[in-house]
C-alpha cells in the first residue's frame, strides 16, 4: 500500500492522501485519522473534512507552525494502518425503478446487454457503503457498485434532476437530497429524504453508513412518499 502524503493545500489547509481509488481500506484509514483527531485535535486545527481516500485539515497559520502540523499528522497516518472500517448502521431504501421516474434504466440496461429487471435486480443487490458526504448537503457517496455495472456519464448532462432520484455512472450510485444538474444515468427514484432541515440531525447518512436498495411500485412510492412529507424516514438497522 502506498505511503500517506500531507500535501499543503492553499495556505490554511493539507491534505492527507491514503491513496488514489475507490477503497474500503483506504477509506477506513481516513475516518480513523478523522476520529483520532476530533479525540485528539492538533494545535491550530479549524476543521476536518473526509473524502473517499483522503482527509482535508484546515487549520490556523496564525496559531500554528504549519510545518510542524504537517509533521504531526503525518505521524498520526502510521496509527491508521489496518483500520477496520466503521461498521456504520443500515438503511434500506425503497426506490420506483424505471418508467418515468427512472428515464434512463431502459437505455443503461440496454447498452450493458442486460434486461431492465436484470439490471434492477443486480442494481439493488449489494450492500453499498457511504464512502463521504459531499458536493451538496446530505449527498451520500455510495461505494460498492458491482463491476459489471460500472457505465461512463451521459453524453449530455441533464440541467435538473428530482430530489430523490437515484443515479448510477463510473464506479458510483447515489440518490440526490436536494433537485440538482447531473451527468448520472436515472435508474429511479426514492421517496427517502436525504437532507431534510426540521429533522434534529437534516443529513440521514453519514461516512460509514450502509444502503441497500429494494424496487417497490407506483402505489407504495405515493405512500411512503406522503409519510417522508410527514417526517418518515427509515429506520436504521445495526
Amino acid at each position: 500500500m502506498t505511503a500517506p502524503k500531507v500535501l499543503a493545500a492553499g495556505d490554511a489547509a493539507f491534505s492527507i492522501e491514503f491513496g488514489d481509488a475507490i477503497d474500503p481500506a483506504l477509506n477506513a484509514r481516513v475516518h480513523a485519522l478523522d476520529r483520532a483527531l476530533a479525540a485528539a485535535p492538533l494545535p491550530g486545527m479549524v476543521e476536518t473534512v473526509p473524502t473517499y481516500r483522503s482527509l482535508l485539515v484546515y487549520f490556523d497559520p496564525l496559531r500554528c507552525d504549519p510545518a510542524a502540523l504537517r509533521e504531526a499528522l503525518l505521524a498520526r497516518t502510521a496509527a491508521t494502518e489496518g483500520a477496520a472500517p466503521a461498521p456504520g448502521r443500515l438503511y434500506r431504501v425503497p426506490v420506483r425503478y424505471g418508467g418515468a421516474m427512472g428515464e434512463d434504466l431502459e437505455a443503461v440496461a440496454a447498452k450493458l446487454g442486460l434486461a431492465p429487471d436484470e439490471l434492477v435486480r443486480r442494481h439493488s443487490a449489494p450492500e453499498y457503503r457511504v464512502y463521504m458526504i459531499g458536493f451538496s448537503p446530505g449527498l451520500a457517496y455510495l461505494g460498492g457498485l458491482p463491476a459489471e455495472l460500472v457505465i461512463p456519464r451521459r453524453d449530455d448532462p441533464r440541467p435538473a434532476v428530482p430530489r430523490g432520484a437515484v443515479l448510477m455512472a463510473g464506479q458510483q450510485t447515489l440518490f440526490y437530497p436536494v433537485e440538482m444538474p447531473t451527468g448520472f444515468h436515472v435508474l429511479g427514484r426514492t421517496p427517502v429524504r436525504a437532507f431534510d432541515l426540521a429533522r434534529p440531525e437534516p443529513f440521514l447518512l453519514k461516512p460509514g453508513d450502509r444502503v441497500r436498495f429494494h424496487a417497490i411500485g407506483d402505489a407504495e412510492y405515493a405512500r411512503l412518499d406522503a409519510a417522508a412529507e410527514r417526517g418518515w424516514t427509515p429506520e436504521a438497522e445495526a
